[in-house]
């Protein structure tokens, strides 16, 4: 039982460090998740979190949120075998990443007309929009690379768990071009990777 309490303080703490250093969104947020589920506390593998992550895209909400809740479950839920418990899991990582934001913006809201005419202010949100552009970008390289390093240098080899053959190289880029120069809409992107999968796999 004290491994289970242990368990939950850190998933409760994790989730709530990255809930209080991510800025700009969940997309933002995944590369601090990665970090910390993946590497810190390997509580799943890379292919799983990239399938988290697939999942969390596709149903509604943020895709932070999302991610939490689904970790939450798969923390607890692997470590005692028990539905209820995995619940709690989704719970806890759930309210622990939303409660920085929640008390942040409190405090925005109250002050925010007092320093929105601010130089620090400004420039502050100056900075940070290139910071979050770059986290973004993280967290798509996350899914396709994995990197360790050995003193200063990194050694980079492609996830294999998550592009294992050609068609998935095929699929990433088709959704690229059609995202990126053919505006489609990300639904009907989403709909149709799904249906290549069924057919190639």
């Amino acid at each position: 039982m004290m491994e289970i309490l242990v368990l939950i303080g850190q998933l409760a703490w994790t989730f709530f460090v990255i809930g209080a250093f991510t800025i700009g969104g969940g997309y933002a947020m995944l590369s601090l998740i990665q970090n910390q589920v993946v590497v810190e506390h390997p509580w799943i593998s890379e292919s799983a979190f990239t399938d988290i992550v697939a999942i969390s895209q596709m149903t509604p909400g943020p895709i932070g949120i999302n991610s939490a809740t689904y970790v939450g479950y798969e923390v607890l839920f692997n470590a005692t075998g028990s539905h209820f418990m995995g619940i709690c899991g989704s719970l806890t990582a759930t309210l622990a990443l939303m409660l920085p934001s929640f008390v942040i913006m409190l405090l925005i809201v109250r002050f925010f007309m007092k320093f929105k005419s601010s130089r620090l202010y400004a420039g502050t949100m100056e900075w940070l929009r290139p910071t979050v552009a770059g986290l973004i970008g993280a967290a798509a390289v996350i899914l396709i690379l994995k990197t360790t390093w050995t003193g200063f240098t990194p050694q980079i080899q492609v996830v294999s768990e998550n592009f294992p053959d050609w068609k998935s190289w095929v699929l990433l880029s088709g959704a690229f071009v059609a995202g990126y120069w053919g505006k489609v809409n990300p639904i009907y992107i989403i709909l149709a990777g799904a249906a290549a999968g069924l057919l190639l796999y």
